[in-house]
């Protein structure tokens, strides 16, 4: 059986988050995770990673995603401008491919959905992605957000244009409540 939550890092996550981030030469999430954005991260030394990770202090606004422990992802949010209107971004990441499909992203995403309700004054939660990440679509779908936007051929990638999608849960409807 499996066990998912999420957590605050831990120092035994960053290995794992030192070789997705900045370990490997295009890890395949990064062609998934906006991958249009020129801003990406730059190979880094575990040594330099491991000072800059020692300033970064803990936020709520950021967790690791573990399963059964293990760091296989994160998750992310921030309120949107102006501050107090009650609408909050969320991020999701699952680092390695061997961890998709699976159902693990809209469990990670349920339950920060539900955290981000309990702990902040959200009104409406977003996630924004394009067209080609059908998985994410999918499941944000599936733990009860609906497409609100598509821009069209807004994105382009690989010489294709690709639409951006958002999608976007009310408080009200989120079925927990």
């Amino acid at each position: 059986m499996t066990n998912l939550t999420l957590r605050s890092r831990q120092d035994a996550d960053l290995p794992t988050l030192w070789r997705w981030l900045h370990g490997e030469e295009n890890p395949e999430w990064m062609r998934w995770d906006g991958p249009y954005f020129a801003s990406k991260p730059q190979p880094m030394s575990y040594e330099a990673y491991l000072e800059k990770a020692q300033t970064v202090a803990h936020s709520p606004d950021r967790q690791i995603i573990a399963l059964n422990g293990e760091c296989i992802g994160m998750v992310t949010r921030y309120e949107e401008a102006p501050a107090g209107g009650g609408w909050w971004e969320l991020g999701i990441v699952i680092y390695d491919p061997q961890h998709w499909g699976g159902g693990l992203g809209r469990q990670a995403l349920r339950q920060w959905t539900a955290r981000t309700f309990q702990e902040t004054d959200a009104h409406v939660i977003t996630l924004t992605t394009w067209s080609g990440n059908e998985r994410l679509i999918r499941s944000a779908q599936s733990a009860g957000y609906h497409e609100c936007a598509r821009i069209p051929e807004a994105r382009h990638w690989q010489g294709r244009r690709w639409d951006s999608v958002k999608l976007a849960l009310l408080r009200r409807d989120w079925p927990q409540q």
